[in-house]
């Protein structure tokens, strides 16, 4: 290992298995950090070297570590030495579960573990992977703006679990911080949704928005929309604001250009030639997606938001940390081409 490579530090990311953490290694790896990963299961070490290797050279300076947020073994062993932690591992959910709790414990009870663990190992800082769900508003007038000094109320009825789960793992790493109050610092980042490469089929649930206009698996194009980011500047705004002295103690929205799903196949069916053939083209009435949504829970968690447009502002992001977002079709036709190249359409 070089010099320069080694004065770089130590990471532990966890949930390098996962979407954004496998990136988040991919960009420290590039960078020249050591990097530590946690996954419930040591088996899978073989299959994320694998997958993490398609987009960078590994070395010797990537190790794994098994932790699971639901339970206290491996967290010290894992943190232990650490310069830097990225607690990106949480549960993901797109379906509403029968008991909120679900989502909720592991995500809450997951951050105090980890960050007690970060605290109790005098780790520099903690860059915490929360939510743009974290930061919204009331349903408030359409084409309102959100930004960081937004909380989300979970208390308000038809919050969705993984909106309450994501504020209150949010507000659980805040507290730990501030009563300790010690050396250890955090920040977290609050992502809109996330696409951009895959690097095989085990990609986050978030990637179905192209998946499903790309395979044909949606009858139409509902009237949704959501700010778009990529993952890899996901994983770029995790490292600034791990390093940079002035994100100590804040907040920061990672979301690019606000798109409507109409937009999206519009784009696809641009680009993609015969690789967009299934993408469809024909609008779908709301009243259509909310009858459906009585059978396909999937569906339930978005028919609230039909014809609304909730937009993030990353302004501060731009402005604290020089974070730029790609634009918004080299996200998209990336996450087709990726998608297609890894047979998962």
């Amino acid at each position: 290992m070089a010099d320069g490579e080694a004065a770089k530090g130590t990471v532990l990311v966890t949930g390098g298995s996962g979407y954004i953490g496998g990136w988040c290694v991919i960009g420290l790896l590039q960078q020249g950090y050591t990097v530590r990963t946690t996954v419930r299961d040591l088996k899978r070490e073989g299959q994320v070297r694998a997958a993490l290797g398609k987009a960078v050279e590994i070395g010797d300076r990537l190790s794994f570590y098994a932790a699971d947020l639901t339970s206290d073994a491996g967290w010290d062993e894992a943190v232990a030495g650490c310069d830097y932690v990225l607690h990106v591992a949480s549960p993901l959910g797109v379906a509403e579960p029968k008991d909120p709790n679900e989502l909720i414990v592991p995500a809450r009870d997951g951050a105090r573990r980890v960050i007690g663990a970060a605290i109790k190992a005098g780790v520099k800082r903690v860059v915490q992977t929360s939510s743009v769900a974290a930061t919204s508003r009331p349903p408030g007038p359409p084409d309102s703006v959100a930004d960081e000094t937004q909380w989300t109320d979970p208390t308000l009825p038809k919050v969705s679990a993984y909106s309450q789960s994501k504020t209150l793992a949010e507000k659980a790493a805040w507290e730990l911080i501030r009563a300790a109050g010690g050396a250890t610092t955090l920040a977290t980042v609050n992502p809109a949704l996330v696409l951009g490469p895959v690097l095989g089929h085990d990609f986050s649930e978030s990637v179905q928005v192209v998946e499903r206009l790309v395979s044909g698996r949606v009858p139409g194009l509902p009237r949704l929309g959501f700010n778009i980011v990529d993952v890899r500047d996901v994983a770029d705004l995790h490292i600034r604001a791990m390093t940079a002295p002035e994100a100590a103690g804040q907040r920061f929205i990672a979301a690019g250009t606000y798109a409507w799903m109409a937009d999206l196949a519009t784009l696809l069916r641009a680009k993609l030639g015969a690789d967009a053939a299934k993408v469809p083209t024909r609008k779908v009435p709301d009243f259509v997606l909310k009858l459906a949504a009585l059978f396909d829970k999937d569906l339930g968690a978005v028919t609230g938001g039909l014809g609304l447009k909730h937009d993030f502002s990353s302004a501060k992001a731009q402005a604290m940390l020089g974070w730029k977002p790609r634009p918004l079709e080299d996200t998209v036709l990336d996450c087709a081409r990726s998608l297609i190249a890894e047979g998962a359409v």
